[in-house]
């Protein structure tokens, strides 16, 4: 074994006499050009494992127990001079959130030349002309010119690409990867994951993976860990686990994710929370989650047993037997019926919002970015229309310009035949009530200076000024009921929540004005699987109740599949495809779809990664003629001078129906 873990803790002094078991008796080992993948709910212990073994916790953190091994070296009784060399030289690690782990006031050559200048001791103009190859190895376009930027200038997919160069510029034995595609398009996620396993193949180097997205974890990973709640429940093979979910838990993870055939049923969710790390006592910790719960659960924690060879799980269940031990399936509930009528609640027309851009003395206009460019869009009353596309693409513009929250946007948005665009801002004031926004990041959108109670009925004030103090307050009490939340969450701050629980909170604060519209701005992409499936089911319950009509925005195709009645795909600003569901995804018809699909790592029969071709370019300075040409490979395939080649890089396609009710703009397709 290359890297060996045995009996970790890590334990955290957080309050008086009050301890946090973060990682509580972790053990596994990984061999050199393996995939150990590192499963589990937020919470678990997953990057404090990976931080325990760079020996980078927190102050107040201290290991009772345990030994790391790399190469047979111990590490644990290193001093930190010691583990400063072994940091960046012999373990390399990609960090969750690129944005915050590079320095936005140095520059991409500083920060990518500092880790060659210490550990490999070059000279400025080595590591510089290092630092480019490296820049060029993880695929950044004009690396020569970009090595000199400021990671703001940087999109999220390059940002994640600097992470792992840095990662990998003194070539790694071992490389710690803590989410690494969690914030990034399928397309930038298929690249990056490509090219982790290509530097895997090419230096045979080690990789802990870190993740929750068990699609992931079936396209890289060799081993798999389930983690919950500090411990290690289940652990053995990608094809062991995969085929026999030994562990409750394992099996509720899996079925918590949306997939193809789920969308007449509600998901099946995991109830109830990973508890916190200061309340661990003992038992099993799944216990009171968990459906196969036994007496014995709550009294004392689960020996591991063996499975099947390779294969070991931490459950009670497996003290008398082995093998088939969680068979039983969960029930399928019946999804509510959705409110869908034939007619047309929003109707969107020539929609444009160019943002100048200012340039010398005068702030004269020299440029337009446009972000949304002449958008067609018919909405009907009571369905969910997803809006899909990579970072960049224009779609929260779109929502926001529906809404009328941007000032430098042109045509026509028709909300019950009423055109948005022509009234006046105390008009628009008075139709905020039917037409709402729920944002991608709930902690962001909440003050944190309000409690739960102000935050959830601060629209009450302005749009029911005539409500009693009692007639509020039973509202607002209403209004959390409904997302799932008692009544003593009013006298709490936003901090005390989890990421779903804030999420809830965001949902009740726009259903409490009883509105018509929605617009779902990435409402899932921060939460884990679990928590994701019960904001999904509450979404589902809530339009079949209220008669809700959903925008959703969102990159996470599993998801789409599951919630949308239609489909609108859309590239720099314009929509270039949109069909009912159904047929979207048995027959995606334009090359920029099939791409995103074809990026997507399933639950299915492991397949190699899809090459996906570049950025997406700047709505600044947009491609002539079709805007997707430069990536299609349609358009890649055809002879130089052949007429469709002409038409692509000269004519941007009209969008037409192509077949039966599914629209593209496409010169290739029919």
């Amino acid at each position: 074994m290359m890297l060996e873990v045995k009996d970790l803790r890590t334990y955290f002094r957080v309050g008086t006499g009050q301890v946090a078991e973060a990682v509580d008796g972790v053990s596994f080992g990984l061999e050199r050009g393996k995939t150990l993948a590192l499963v589990g709910e937020s919470g678990c212990g997953k990057s404090q494992t990976a931080f325990s073994i760079m020996r980078l916790i927190a102050d107040n953190g201290y290991h009772p127990s345990g030994k790391i091994y790399l190469d047979g070296r111990d590490l644990t009784g290193l001093d930190e001079e010691s583990m400063r060399r072994i940091r960046g030289n012999d373990i390399g690690m990609i960090f969750q959130e690129p944005m915050t782990s590079l320095n936005p006031l140095y520059r991409i050559s500083n920060q990518l030349e500092e880790a060659l200048r210490i550990h490999r001791q070059m000279q400025k103009g080595a590591a510089r002309q290092r630092a480019i190859e490296l820049l060029d190895q993880v695929g950044i376009p004009d690396p020569g010119q970009r090595i000199d930027d400021f990671p703001h200038q940087l999109s999220g997919g390059m940002k994640q690409r600097v992470m792992i160069a840095m990662a990998l510029a003194c070539e790694p034995k071992l490389l710690i990867a803590d989410e690494p595609t969690t914030a990034l398009d399928v397309t930038i996620q298929a690249q990056v994951l490509k090219l982790m396993a290509d530097l895997q193949k090419k230096m045979d180097m080690a990789i802990l993976l870190i993740t929750h997205d068990m699609g992931v974890v079936n396209q890289m990973a060799d081993d798999i860990c389930i983690m919950y709640a500090g411990r290690i429940v289940e652990h053995g093979s990608r094809e062991a686990v995969f085929r026999n979910r030994a562990h409750p838990y394992t099996r509720r993870l899996f079925d918590s994710i949306p997939k193809p055939g789920d969308a007449p049923y509600l998901l099946n969710t995991i109830p109830g929370m990973v508890p916190p790390a200061t309340e661990y006592g003992e038992g099993s910790l799944f216990a009171d989650r968990c459906q196969f719960v036994m007496d014995v659960c709550r009294r004392v924690d689960s020996p591991i047993y063996t499975v099947e060879r390779g294969h070991t799980v931490r459950c009670h269940l497996y003290e008398s037997q082995t093998g088939n031990a969680v068979e039983a399936d969960a029930v399928r509930i019946p999804a509510p019926p959705k409110p869908k009528t034939p007619e047309t609640l929003l109707s969107i027309k020539a929609l444009k919002t160019w943002f100048p851009v200012r340039k010398g003395v005068f702030r004269t206009v020299s440029a337009h970015v446009k972000a949304v460019d002449h958008v067609d869009l018919d909405i009907q009353r009571g369905s969910t229309v997803a809006l899909v596309g990579e970072s960049g693409c224009g779609k929260t513009t779109l929502g926001e310009s529906i809404l009328r929250l941007n000032r430098d946007t042109r045509g026509s948005v028709r909300f019950k035949g009423q055109d948005l665009m022509a009234l006046a801002k105390d008009q628009i004031k008075a139709l905020r009530k039917y037409m709402q926004i729920i944002f991608q990041d709930p902690f962001g959108s909440l003050s944190p200076r309000m409690r739960i109670e102000d935050i959830v009925g601060e629209g009450l004030d302005v749009h029911f000024p005539h409500l009693t103090l009692q007639e509020k307050k039973d509202r607002i009490g209403k209004a959390l009921q409904e997302v799932g939340l008692g009544p003593a969450a009013v006298d709490r701050y936003p901090h005390e929540f989890s990421g779903g629980q804030r999420q809830r909170i965001s949902i009740a604060r726009s259903l409490i004005l009883e509105p018509e519209f929605l617009v779902l701005d990435e409402p899932t992409s921060a939460l884990d699987v679990s928590v994701q499936a019960q904001v999904l089911n509450l979404l589902r319950e809530l339009q079949s109740a209220h008669r809700l009509t959903y925008l959703f925005i969102t990159h996470n195709l599993s998801v789409v599949e599951y919630m949308a009645d239609v489909v609108a795909i859309m590239y720099l600003g314009r929509i270039v495809e949109y069909a009912p569901a159904k047929n979207l995804f048995a027959r995606p018809l334009h090359p920029y779809t099939q791409t995103l699909l074809n990026a997507v790592p399933t639950l299915g029969e492991r397949k190699p990664f899809e090459a996906v071709v570049g950025d997406v370019p700047s709505p600044l300075n947009p491609p002539q003629g079709c805007h997707f040409h430069p990536r299609c490979p349609i358009f890649r395939s055809e002879p130089e001078g052949s007429p469709l080649r002409k038409r692509c890089l000269e004519q941007y396609p009209d969008l037409e129906i192509k077949d039966r009710e599914a629209y593209a703009a496409c010169h290739a397709v029919g």
